[in-house]
C-alpha cells in the first residue's frame, strides 16, 4: 500500500513547495499578529480555489498531454490575440520569477543567518553576503544534474521539513480550539484587513504554478488512467501547504507583541511560550521555504519561456538550462547586495495581476474542449464553480493593480 503510494506521489510536493515562499510566510505571520485567527478564513477560500484551478491545469497536462502555451499557441485563432496572450504570459513569468527570487533566496538567507549568524564579506564601503551564493550553488547543483527523480524527492524532504517546523510552531503555542473553527468559518472582514485578505489570497493562488503542474503531470504520468492519482497527489499536497500557511497564522496569533514584521521576529516573540528552541524550528521552516521556491520559480519560467517559442522544454536542454540559471544568477546577485529593483518589482506585480484572471478564464475555457479532453471535459457544476473563480481572480486583479498604482 505505502510503496503504491509513495510511486504514485508526484509532482505536488513541487507545488507545494512553489506557493509557500518567504512572502507567503512573512504575509502569514503578519496576518497573524494584526488579526489574529479573524482571516483564516480567507485561507480556506484561496486554498479551495487553487485546487479548482491546479486541477484544471492537471487535467489539460495529462489528458490533453500539451502544456497551458502549446494549447494557447494551437487553439486561439485570431494572431494578435494569440501574440497578446503569449507576450502577457511571458512577461508575468520571467519578470515576475526573475524579480521575486531575490526575495526567495533572501527568505532561506534569514533563516540560515537565524541558525548560524551573519556571513558576509566587507570591503570599503561595499558588503557582500555569502549566503546567497551558497543557496544559488545548492539550486543550480540540484537543477542542472537534469534528473527530475532527485529534484522531487529533494522537494519533498524539504516540504516535509516546512511542515514539521510550522505545525510544531502552531501546535505549541496551544491555538484556543473555539478561535480557530470561527476564525475559519466566520466570514468576517476586519477592520483595514481588506489589503491582507488581498495578499493572502494572491500568495496562494499563483499563476506560474498553473503552468508548471500541467508540465510535470504529464512528465510524471504517461497514462491518462492514473488520473486519479494525479488529483489525489494535487490535493494532499496543496492541503499539506495550506495547512502550513494556516499554522503560520495560528502561530503568530498567539504572539501578544505588534513589534513583528517577519518570521524572525516572530521567533524572537515565541521565546517567552517555549524558550530559544522557537528560533530553530522557524529558522528551518523559513529556509526550506527559500530554498523550494528559489529551485521552483526559475523552473516555472524555464518551461513557460521554452513553451512560448517552441523550444525543447527538458532539463537537459541547452535553452532550458539557460533560462532558469539566468533567473537564480540575478537573484543571487541582487540578494547578495540588498540591491531593491523597485520598478521591476512593481512591474511583475502588474504584470501578475493581470494574467491572473486571464489564465483563470484560459484554463476554463480550455477544459470545455472536447476535442483537447474528451470525457473529461467540463460539467455543470464544475463550470459554475470555476466561473465563480475567475469572478476572484477578476477581483483580486483589479485590487492588486489599484494597489500598485
Amino acid at each position: 500500500m505505502f510503496k503504491t503510494f509513495f510511486k504514485n506521489l508526484g509532482p505536488g510536493p513541487l507545488i507545494a513547495a512553489a506557493f509557500i515562499g518567504p512572502g507567503t510566510v512573512t504575509l502569514c505571520t503578519l496576518a497573524g499578529v494584526q488579526f489574529g485567527m479573524a482571516l483564516l478564513w480567507t485561507l480556506l477560500i484561496a486554498i479551495v480555489a487553487a485546487m479548482v484551478l491546479q486541477s484544471m491545469a492537471v487535467k489539460i497536462g495529462m489528458i490533453g498531454r500539451k502544456s497551458l502555451t502549446e494549447v494557447i499557441k494551437e487553439e486561439v485563432r485570431t494572431p494578435v490575440v494569440k501574440r497578446t496572450l503569449l507576450t502577457l504570459i511571458f512577461a508575468a513569468i520571467i519578470i515576475g520569477n526573475t524579480a521575486y527570487e531575490a526575495g526567495n533566496i533572501s527568505g532561506a538567507v534569514l533563516g540560515l543567518e537565524s541558525l548560524f549568524g551573519l556571513f558576509r564579506i566587507e570591503l570599503k564601503q561595499f558588503t557582500f553576503n555569502l549566503y546567497p551564493l551558497i543557496i544559488g550553488l545548492l539550486a543550480t547543483s540540484l537543477l542542472w544534474s537534469g534528473k527530475y527523480k532527485i529534484i522531487e524527492r529533494s522537494m519533498i524532504g524539504l516540504v516535509l521539513v516546512m511542515s514539521i517546523s510550522f505545525l510544531f510552531t502552531a501546535f505549541t503555542t496551544a491555538p484556543n480550539l473555539g478561535e480557530l473553527i470561527k476564525g475559519l468559518f466566520t466570514f468576517k472582514i476586519p477592520n483595514g484587513s481588506l489589503l491582507m485578505i488581498v495578499g493572502l489570497v494572491g500568495t496562494t493562488i499563483v499563476p506560474y504554478n498553473l503552468f508548471l503542474h500541467a508540465e510535470l503531470v504529464k512528465k510524471k504520468w504517461l497514462d491518462a488512467s492514473k488520473i486519479n492519482f494525479a488529483m489525489r497527489d494535487m490535493l494532499i499536497a496543496l492541503g499539506l501547504g495550506g495547512a502550513i500557511s494556516l499554522s503560520i497564522i495560528i502561530t503568530a496569533a498567539g504572539v501578544d507583541t505588534l513589534e513583528i514584521n517577519s518570521a524572525a521576529d516572530l521567533a524572537l516573540g515565541l521565546e517567552p511560550l517555549f524558550g530559544s528552541n522557537a528560533k530553530y524550528f522557524l529558522a528551518c521552516g523559513l529556509f526550506a521555504a527559500g530554498i523550494t521556491s528559489t529551485i521552483t520559480a526559475p523552473l516555472a519560467a524555464a518551461y513557460v519561456v521554452c513553451g512560448c517559442f517552441g523550444w525543447k522544454a527538458d532539463l537537459k536542454a541547452k535553452h532550458f538550462k539557460l533560462i532558469w540559471f539566468s533567473i537564480i544568477l540575478f537573484g543571487v546577485l541582487l540578494s547578495a547586495t540588498g540591491l531593491k529593483l523597485i520598478l521591476i518589482i512593481q512591474f511583475a506585480q502588474i504584470t501578475n495581476g493581470i494574467l491572473l484572471p486571464v489564465i483563470a478564464a484560459l484554463l476554463l475555457w480550455m477544459v470545455n474542449k472536447s476535442k483537447l479532453l474528451g470525457t473529461y471535459k467540463n460539467n455543470l457544476t464544475q463550470n459554475i464553480i470555476g466561473a465563480l473563480i475567475v469572478v476572484l481572480t477578476l477581483f483580486l486583479s483589479i485590487r492588486t493593480l489599484i494597489l500598485v498604482f
